[in-house]
């Protein structure tokens, strides 16, 4: 299952059911899980740990060194988990010491040709990553997440929960969840409410997020009053939760 033309350390750990193909190289401290897939040409660079049943598509670019100047060579890791999808020229890299450490990427990601995860990054699960994304160093991309193609994200932002982003959309501030963001500059245009019919959403839930959208964005509320507004309204709505949370964790400010 490992093609002779791909060049292995004695030490990595791959999976007997993996499959490396032609004219891949495999740095140390690689641990590749069972029924993943690596076509050709793919550079794992060192301390990486890949789940089950990722694929990887041609000269996609894993565990790199972080390119960040206080990056020194300490012992950094990346973590990806199960079910990926990594299309050709993918790069991801490993987290910084200063940074913590440790980039994630989750499960049941699709992410297409030419995406970057940068250092210290954590991605979650089931997102949607279009060509030619770039997600700077320190951000945390939660479920469901859609990023439209050519899209780009400052560092240190986060963004919530089913959220969406339109293509070629420059991200400055944390997206709360279910948020739709496009344009330049980038606004919050409505509820990702297709989304969420598609994720089995109730439509009484999906009524009462899109209230939360016009307490939040159309009533000239602070963001507190608005946020405390929601909490009045989370007893009838477990879903708000989510939202409430995304609003009170961000550090760097909405989008709004």
């Amino acid at each position: 299952m490992i093609d002779p033309s791909s060049k292995i350390t004695a030490c990595a750990e791959i999976d007997a059911s993996a499959e490396i193909g032609p004219w891949c190289i495999i740095g140390e401290n690689v641990t590749i899980g069972a029924g993943t897939v690596l076509d050709s040409h793919i550079v794992i660079r060192s301390n990486t740990r890949i789940g089950a049943n990722n694929r990887f598509f041609q000269f996609s670019s894993i565990g790199e060194d972080p390119a960040d100047k206080k990056f020194e060579g300490e012992e950094t890791w990346l973590e990806v988990g199960d079910n990926n999808i990594f299309r050709e020229g993918v790069t991801l890299h490993r987290g910084t010491g200063v940074g913590g450490g440790i980039t994630r990427i989750g499960c049941d990601n699709l992410m297409m040709p030419y995406v970057h995860i940068a250092h210290d990054c954590v991605v979650g699960d089931y997102g949607v990553f279009a060509n030619n994304v770039g997600v700077s160093g320190h951000v945390i991309v939660g479920d469901w997440v859609i990023l439209g193609g050519y899209a780009g994200v400052n560092q240190f932002l986060k963004i919530g929960d089913h959220a969406m982003v339109g293509g070629m959309t420059h991200i400055t501030n944390d997206i709360p969840a279910y948020m739709i963001v496009s344009g330049r500059p980038a606004l919050v245009r409505s509820v990702n409410a297709i989304g969420l019919e598609r994720r089995g959403f109730d439509k009484k839930v999906i009524a009462e997020i899109r209230e939360a959208f016009k307490i939040i964005y159309k009533r000239n509320y602070s963001l507190q009053e608005a946020i405390d507004q929601l909490k009045a309204m989370r007893e009838n709505c477990d879903a708000l939760q989510v939202l409430i949370d995304s609003l009170e964790s961000s550090e760097k400010g909405i989008h709004r």
